[in-house]
């Protein structure tokens, strides 16, 4: 199997496979491999990732509360059900503006 670290054929809120825990941002990788990478992450609200970069395009889909993300020179504003995506090199950062929860899924360039 590919995937880990979650149940196999069985319907899931993602959303509650992570708690959020005062102070903490916390994280499950799914999937890690050359071509493709796949993690929960949860964050207290005011903990925050800084500014880096990938090799990888990145897409953040928010499962819960709300994200702002700064790619390059713009801020998003991303809340639950919605969706962004972070070119590969492009510098990033994300701040929880409240307590959330999001899926990250990074495709790495295969050449």
């Amino acid at each position: 199997m590919h995937l880990k670290n979650i149940p196999h054929e069985e319907v899931l809120v993602l959303a509650e496979q992570l708690p959020v825990h005062k102070g903490q941002i916390i994280s499950k990788t799914l999937v890690q491999n050359q071509f493709v990478g796949m993690t929960l992450f949860s964050f207290s609200a005011e903990e925050e990732i800084s500014t880096h970069t990938s090799h990888g395009d990145a897409m953040v889909q928010v499962l819960e509360g709300v994200g702002v993300f700064t790619v390059g020179e713009q801020k998003f504003e991303v809340g639950a059900g919605q969706c962004l995506v972070m070119p590969a090199e492009v510098p990033h950062a994300v701040y929880a503006k409240s307590d959330f929860k999001m899926l990250l899924t990074v495709v790495f360039p295969t050449a």
